[in-house]
């Protein structure tokens, strides 16, 4: 028997391992190809040196809560207590799986936007829930919030959001986030937003988090990821933040899921955050390489759709060819010696656009390479 029946292997693991069997630049997974800052290593580094290499308090270590909490006042001025509201996870997606273990059970609807990231169904699925699927609007990827409404029923239990959103690099707007807050005071629903990029906003735009929404917070699970943002995603480290009535019930589960999280990690991290240029830098180093690599492909056939945030830049092949997205990755993968990710394995339905998905987060050498080869197609 099978709780994911239908499940196999990851369309990045599909596409990694074809891109190392083709010896292909591989812009296909969401991880950089160069290292974290040398000082959080040598701050973690200190910690193991220091003998903090025992468990961490269930929650995580409060030095780390603290500056965290500190972070988010500055950035969103919003209280929340580093005792009872933030729990430290061993990565983003650990965190977006417990917050679904923590309240969604059998029957429980849950409205997850598409293309989605590949963990939401498959969480919603093996806690007994039921994911109502609703697509963004291509190809500016926005929502449709009158559609929302007309998809809510009485087991409806939660919203899922992503901004910025993997895989379209789109941002939720304003308006979008006070439409999200009067749907949820209206029925009473719980929010799941996804926010491990809220560092990798471009253009002098600024990450609309649900933590600078009170009434919002009040009802919402928020998860991040250190790995994601500090260039270290084999560290597999995050957070989740919920008003106390909420993190009490997730770190119910947290606790015999994993209960603690790499202590010499934690101490580093809670002294590198002390320094806000760490994260505050970070828009302008990603906006420069997102813009390097438009800049490489700029004579090339493809056509470049908005990057908003994220590691990611959605490109249509419309000008090449009208295969599907899949044979198109596949064939550029094998012939040109380029890994990308289709689109369509966002879906669900598999709804190909013919737009692929390619990942920026290399070193500039990297990069010009995958251009080179990209332009000759």
């Amino acid at each position: 028997m099978s709780k994911l029946p239908n499940v196999g292997t990851t369309i990045f693991s599909v596409m990694s391992a074809l891109a190392a069997q083709h010896k292909a630049i591989n812009l296909s997974q969401g991880f950089p190809d160069f290292d974290c800052d040398e000082q959080l290593k040598r701050m973690v580094s200190e910690a193991m040196e220091e003998g903090y290499n025992q468990y961490a308090p269930m929650p995580g270590i409060m030095p780390l809560r603290e500056v965290i909490a500190g972070k988010i006042y500055s950035l969103y001025g919003q209280q929340v207590h580093p005792d009872t509201e933030i729990t430290i996870t061993p990565g983003g997606t650990y965190a977006i799986f417990t917050a679904i273990a923590t309240c969604i059970g059998p029957g429980d609807e849950v409205i997850i936007f598409e293309p989605a990231y590949d963990s939401y169904i498959p969480n919603v699925l093996v806690n007994g829930g039921v994911p109502v699927l609703i697509s963004l609007s291509y190809p500016d990827y926005t929502i449709d919030w009158s559609l929302v409404r007309s998809k809510i029923t009485p087991r409806t239990k939660m919203i899922m959001i992503n901004t910025p959103h993997n895989p379209t690099a789109s941002m939720l707007s304003a308006a979008d986030l006070e439409e999200l807050q009067k749907i949820v005071k209206e029925y009473n629903l719980l929010v799941l937003s996804d926010e491990v990029y809220e560092h990798l906003v471009f253009d002098g735009a600024q990450h609309l988090s649900i933590l600078k929404y009170p009434e919002l917070f009040k009802n919402s699970f928020v998860t991040f990821s250190f790995g994601k943002v500090f260039h270290n995603t084999g560290w597999k480290m995050g957070y989740c933040v919920a008003p106390a009535h909420l993190m009490t019930e997730y770190r119910k589960v947290h606790q015999y899921l994993c209960f603690s999280v790499n202590t010499p990690m934690q101490f580093g991290l809670s002294r590198y955050l002390q320094t806000p240029e760490h994260y505050l830098s970070l828009p302008a180093f990603y906006q420069e390489k997102r813009d390097y690599f438009l800049e490489l492909m700029k004579d090339s056939r493809f056509t470049p759709l908005p990057s908003k945030g994220s590691y990611f830049q959605l490109m249509r092949y419309d000008r090449i060819s009208d295969e599907g997205d899949k044979e198109f990755t596949t064939r550029i993968t094998k012939e040109f010696g380029v890994a990308s990710i289709p689109v369509s394995a966002f879906y669900e339905n598999g709804k190909d656009d013919h737009v692929v998905r390619f990942c920026f987060a290399k070193k500039n050498e990297t990069l010009e390479l995958a251009a080179e080869r990209l332009r000759k197609i």
